[in-house]
């Protein structure tokens, strides 16, 4: 590992007992390498803690919500860069690499590109939107992996205590620092909700939430609201 460039690996969780074996043991290479992961926990009583535990440099309890979970653990995180990651979300096999270029360059933050697990056409004209969307506006969503320098995280305070939208809403303060450094090898994320949920009624669901919020609608609404439509959609 490199004395100039260190990593911390933030992943929130809530509830996650049937995933977190296999999201971490992803991560293990990293750790091996002597990089650091750290679980965030909300409070799960399913046991997602005690199968963390073994898996990670270390587990911390917080509150509810992912912002508040991902500040949480950039406070006790030692690397010069973070990257925050859901559970259910995978790195590409080279992504120190990719990341060792960005500690290089002049950038402050970034993103990977994104591809979704499913196998249907569909999903990849999906993914392909969402990177081409994220490009385009140098806004980053929760499943591309946001990465930062901890410098940077500190001087913007981390993410503002929202229910919904903190990635929005932080990407948009990093702009004014840098555009982002853009990954093209992707990260996997489980394509399961969208599934469950229907990829046309989940595509209009957060274009409908991102518009709305643009609009100037309160995350609280906005929280509300997602919750409503997935409680209506899993009836």
């Amino acid at each position: 590992m490199s004395d100039s460039f260190s990593l911390s690996v933030i992943v929130p969780v809530w509830m996650e007992a049937a995933g977190i074996v296999a999201a971490l043991e992803a991560l293990s290479p990293l750790r091996a390498e002597g990089y650091e992961v750290i679980v965030v926990d909300a409070d799960s009583t399913d046991g997602t803690t005690r199968l963390a535990i073994p898996l990670a440099d270390r587990v911390v309890q917080s509150g509810k919500g992912r912002a508040v979970q991902m500040n949480a653990g950039a406070s006790v995180a030692n690397g010069s860069v973070l990257v925050f990651l859901h559970a259910d979300t995978r790195l590409p096999e080279n992504a120190l690499n990719c990341l060792s270029e960005f500690f290089n360059s002049d950038k402050a933050w970034g993103r990977f590109d994104v591809r979704l697990s499913g196998r249907g056409v569909m999903f990849r004209v999906v993914a392909w939107f969402m990177n081409q969307r994220s490009r385009l506006t140098g806004i980053c969503t929760g499943d591309q992996a946001l990465f930062v320098r901890r410098e940077v995280f500190e001087a913007l305070r981390g993410f503002d205590s929202l229910p919904i939208m903190e990635d929005i809403e932080f990407s948009n303060r990093l702009r004014l620092v840098s555009r982002p450094f853009c990954i093209d090898e992707p990260v996997v994320t489980d394509s399961r909700r969208w599934e469950q949920r229907g990829v046309w009624r989940t595509i209009f669901l957060m274009w409908r939430l991102r518009w709305r919020y643009w609009r100037g609608e309160s995350p609280a609404t906005l929280a509300h609201s997602y919750r409503m439509d997935v409680r209506n959609g899993s009836d």
